[in-house]
């Protein structure tokens, strides 16, 4: 099955090192800018679901503002305790200046 993307900001609208929190079709996505690449990934922490977008973004990963868990942008693996379950991560793909996202495909 082929993935479908939809439009989902500009890349104007994700902070250079951060994150921006949207829903797609219900779906609570953070779309991170790190290194100079974009990231897309479940905005919920898999330890304490509160939203990921919200914490800080370095080297790569995207840290829970709430108790520190680290997630890895590409793979969604928690880096460090307390959170032991990887998130999902979601295929994205930049068009110009417009950032689109596939819910239909994830990433491994």
């Amino acid at each position: 099955m082929s993935a479908e993307y939809v439009k989902v900001c500009t890349l104007s609208d994700i902070p250079e090192e951060g994150a921006l929190g949207v829903e797609i079709d219900d779906t609570p996505v953070a779309l991170v800018r790190s290194e100079g690449e974009v990231f897309a990934i479940s905005d919920i922490c898999s330890h304490a679901e509160v939203n990921l977008s919200e914490g800080e973004v370095e080297d790569g990963t995207i840290e829970c503002w709430l108790h520190g868990s680290c997630f890895d942008l590409r793979s969604g693996a928690p880096i460090n305790p307390p959170a032991t379950q990887p998130v999902p991560t979601y295929l994205v793909k930049t068009d110009g200046e417009d950032v689109l996202v596939s819910l239909n495909t994830q990433k491994a």
